[in-house]
């Protein structure tokens, strides 16, 4: 029998989703309780991978068992599971259901605060810098539409087949009274490093040090750049992943909460 597992975690104190040795990641984290709670291997199928330190304010996973569910596996994981994963639905499903590839798209939402704020550290990124051009990170961030084939900003496109992505949405919204920005990019598959090394991008844009021109000739692979530089994680979030035959609503978290003033997407 199969299920969708959705999930959300903070990913502060993980290695990122996925299995790695010698670290701690969430996958592994969930598995050795259900290993624990069924008393055979069992292994957790994700929608896609994440960096270490970032966030899921939705996640979804799969799992095969050997016979149907007859107790509260969702009660179970989250009595047991630590307090930063959070299990909010087991979902029977088709044994042909796949949760990595059967996701039609997936958006992420990227968090900044300019102004310190202690309670803000952990889930938003901190960027110490004033007078970014606001407008010249917009129009970089509405080229992303554009864009068909991201292999310039990918840190590994020689693990791919192809790095075509179908971006679908891309939104910078910005409160400038507060010092607080939000990126926003939905697509149909994600790369590996694109979205921190676009928020790079549109940081640099923003501080004159790179301009929309330039930007443009690295997309377009008429400049080379040799080291690609990724933003901080800890405000990056996996906040909707979606399927064709699943309609599986947010949960309030707090990615709900940073979206606060900043809401016009």
């Amino acid at each position: 029998m199969r299920y969708f597992l959705h999930i959300s975690f903070d990913g502060s104190n993980y290695h990122g989703w996925q299995f790695q040795p010698n670290v701690i990641s969430v996958q592994e984290t969930i598995e050795n309780e259900l290993t624990r709670i069924f008393k055979y291997p069992i292994t957790l199928y994700g929608c896609g991978r994440t960096d270490a330190g970032v966030h899921a304010s939705q996640y979804l996973a799969h799992i095969n068992l050997r016979e149907s569910l007859n107790f509260d596996l969702k009660f179970r994981l989250n009595k047991n599971l630590p307090s930063d994963i959070s299990i909010h639905d087991v979902i029977e499903v088709d044994n042909s259901k796949h949760a990595r590839y059967d996701a039609i798209s997936r958006r992420y939402n990227y968090f900044i605060h300019l102004k310190k704020d202690p309670f803000l550290t952990k889930y938003s990124s901190f960027y110490e810098l004033d007078s970014l051009d606001y407008k010249a990170m917009t129009s970089a961030v509405e080229l992303l539409l554009d864009i068909k084939d991201f292999k310039a900003l990918c840190r590994r496109p020689h693990i791919y087949k192809h790095t075509l992505c179908n971006v679908s949405f891309a939104l910078l919204t910005i409160n400038e009274q507060e010092k607080r920005l939000q990126f926003t990019i939905q697509a149909n598959r994600f790369l590996h490093g694109m979205i921190r090394i676009i928020v790079n991008y549109i940081l640099q844009i923003g501080m004159g040090t790179l301009s929309l021109e330039e930007f443009q000739q690295i997309v377009n692979g008429k400049k080379q750049v040799t080291v690609k530089r990724l933003a901080v994680p800890n405000g990056l979030y996996l906040s909707k992943v979606e399927y064709p035959y699943l309609n599986i609503s947010t949960q309030n978290s707090i990615c709900k909460l940073l979206k606060s003033g900043l809401e016009s997407e």
